[in-house]
């Protein structure tokens, strides 16, 4: 038989209405599920234009590649309805000689440090490209900048961003 908790000063026939006893404790059953874990990440895309406003988020890639022990994926997507000042389009090829060497710059940056790391260069239109590049990777966080406005246009403004939030299939990181 359990014995009621008393206060100091109180006598046994005074109690406290506190009853702990066996029958009485919380159980682990009686608690709230604990909701099941997720897999780690094992995959961030970088999603990247290549300029000096995609630093940060290159960077943040970087450091979560490195932490997580995740390879990094850097994607970059040339959008052939892109126009020069003047009306005139680029040339695929010539955009993708231009863009082939700086991406092999971020991933040789990111084997120094021990990252496991490729990179992608896809034509398209960026939103929509991200997001399909990161489901056909199987990418478990996305990685993207917010503003890329230079030669590279609206590619890493906010519409493309907010494509990427909106669409994608796995969490999404904005660095601004």
């Amino acid at each position: 038989m359990t014995t009621p908790a008393t206060l100091p000063g109180r006598g046994p026939d005074q109690p406290t209405g506190l009853v702990l006893s066996a029958d009485t404790a919380p159980r682990a059953t009686d608690q709230a599920p604990v909701p099941e874990r997720r897999a780690r990440i094992s995959t961030v895309l970088l999603a990247t234009d290549l300029t000096a406003a995609s630093d940060d988020a290159t960077q943040q890639a970087l450091d979560l590649a490195d932490s997580l022990d995740a390879r990094l994926l850097v994607v970059n997507v040339i959008d052939p309805q892109l126009r020069k000042p003047g009306g005139v389009s680029s040339r695929v090829d010539q955009l993708r000689a231009e863009r082939e060497p700086r991406l092999l710059e971020v991933v040789e940056r990111a084997r120094a440090w021990g990252v496991q790391s490729t990179y992608l260069l896809w034509t398209g239109e960026p939103g929509k490209s991200i997001v399909a590049a990161a489901d056909a990777e199987r990418a478990d966080l996305i990685v993207v900048g917010t503003r890329g406005l230079a030669r590279a246009g609206p590619w890493l403004l906010g519409s493309v961003s907010d494509h990427v939030v909106h669409h994608a299939s796995c969490p999404v990181l904005v660095v601004r």
